[in-house]
């Protein structure tokens, strides 16, 4: 019997550039440590989108600042615990996320699941690319003394984009060894730009406003919760394997859910409780078009450069893992090309949207928060399902990981796992339900029990994650399964 395969990869090698694909890492190549996944994920999370994320929590859900503190450590560090959970399976298996999904979901089952993840990645870069074409155009504005309007200049506008896309581009093509180097060292400058602008921005805080904030409710709080959840951890969650697959096998759990917990809570903490101090006394700041102009225009003008600077970093920081990752999940859907070809590939289709977004939509804000609650739902779900699969699964099938014939070890019912993908699929249904999306007036989506009070209090997501691992345990998809077993032993 034939066997298909499909890596996606050249024959690793030991230079810059990582031509390694989706294929399992083997043992004695891992040496890996925590500390290097603290750095990723702190880098990637220093962007100013958390600071649009915070002023909804005044503006929108009317949190008093204790409150969106309290929010913000949940949503943020809690969502990211959960990333650093799934991160153990990308220990054990040594390989991406959505690779490791097969074993879950059968080789052909696993395609949901891994479209999904790539429409998040995709949408996440769009948003990345489109913040920091304005933060270029704006520096543009200062240093040439050109149109800040992206409708305006066009053309200015689209070389911006061209330069973000193209950074991007180079580190996330040349992979794992750059991207870790990078993210760490850059951290440093990037940071220490974000904490003199969040010095100055704090200056602008209208104190007596924060002060005199009534408390809203613990439901509104729940809500917030949800919000800053969907924004952070869980848009990375189907992303965490990617770069944990080269950690030691004898890396602590602990350590591992830690690394990803503190580093990537830490900036987005103090991120978005400056985003909900500085929108208590202005909430427009929540529904800027522009959230890059809309925190200029609370600085000193002799900031404006380091600030848009930092604005760029940080946003430069975290395309490059989103990129990465997305290369990856491309390769998993079966596209048969090199990891590099691939990054190229989905940077066209950001490159694109941002276009779009930036020279022929009206708002850029209200999309964004529609498209994080609608990818909360399936990506939720998929967690459910996958962290219950790891309760049993201690390790992985290689071989059964690249194989997508009949004889792989991950075919279960011609190729699919229907306890997992019904799970999977009837929670989606079911968190769908529970949310609304799109601006008020010109909505996109409402659920049957959107008007209910899980619905009001932004819980759709955790009505997947529940659904979806209680189905897949009730259903039996914890246990092992034989096959496996002998291909693994």
């Amino acid at each position: 019997m034939s066997t298909a395969t499909d890596t996606g990869v050249d024959e690793p090698g030991e230079s810059v550039l990582e031509t390694r694909g989706i294929e399992p890492v083997p043992e004695n190549e891992r040496t890996g440590h925590p500390m290097q996944l603290f750095w990723v994920w702190f880098a990637a999370n220093i962007s100013i989108l958390g600071l649009p994320l915070g002023a909804t929590l005044v503006a929108i859900q009317h949190l008093a600042f204790w409150q969106a503190v309290i929010v913000a450590i949940l949503g943020a560090v809690g969502s990211f615990a959960i990333v650093g959970v799934i991160s153990i399976a990308g220990r054990r298996g040594g390989a991406p996320g959505l690779t490791l999904s097969r074993a879950v979901f059968g080789v052909r089952g696993n395609a949901g699941p891994t479209l999904v993840s790539l429409i998040s990645r995709l949408g996440w870069e769009t948003v990345n690319t489109t913040t920091a074409a304005f933060a270029l155009l704006s520096l543009c504005a200062i240093v040439f003394g050109t149109d800040a309007g992206p409708k305006s200049a066009p053309a200015l506008t689209l070389v911006c984009i061209g330069v973000f896309v193209l950074a991007t581009v180079v580190v996330s093509g040349l992979g794992h060894q750059v991207l870790v180097a990078v993210q760490r060292w850059s951290t440093w400058i990037f940071g220490a730009l974000n904490i003199v602008v969040a010095v100055n921005l704090i200056a602008t805080v209208d104190w007596a406003a924060v002060g005199a904030a009534q408390p809203a409710s613990v439901g509104a709080m729940i809500a917030g919760v949800g919000t800053i959840a969907a924004g952070t951890g869980i848009g990375w969650a189907n992303a965490s394997a990617d770069m944990s697959r080269y950690q030691r096998p004898s890396v602590r759990t602990g350590s591992l859910v830690a690394s990803a917990a503190a580093g990537a809570g830490i900036p987005l903490v103090l991120l978005i409780s400056l985003g909900s101090l500085l929108s208590a006394g202005d909430p427009t700041l929540a529904e800027a078009g522009d959230p890059v102009a809309a925190i200029r225009g609370m600085l000193p003008p002799w900031m404006a450069v380091p600030y848009l600077i930092a604005a760029f970093g940080g946003l430069l920081l975290s395309n490059h893992l989103s990129v990465y990752s997305a290369g990856l999940t491309t390769l998993t859907l079966g596209i048969r090309t090199k990891r590099v070809y691939a990054v190229v590939l989905d940077v066209v289709v950001t490159t694109l949207g941002a276009i779009y977004f930036m020279l022929i939509a009206d708002n850029f804000y209200t999309p964004f928060i529609a498209f994080i609650k609608l990818l909360a739902i399936p990506t939720t779900a998929w967690v459910g399902v996958f962290l219950v699969d790891m309760l049993r699964r201690t390790r992985y099938d290689a071989a059964g990981l690249m194989d997508l014939s009949r004889s792989s070890s991950y075919w279960y019912r011609r190729g699919v796992e229907p306890r997992a993908l019904g799970a999977w699929a009837v929670a989606i249904v079911i968190g769908y339900q529970f949310i609304v999306a799109g601006p008020e007036g010109d909505m996109w989506f409402s659920g049957l029990w959107a008007d209910s009070w899980l619905g009001h209090n932004g819980l759709g997501w955790i009505i997947a994650f529940v659904v979806a691992g209680g189905l897949y345990a009730a259903f039996g998809g914890a246990r092992s399964h034989t096959r496996e077993k002998e291909r693994t032993q």
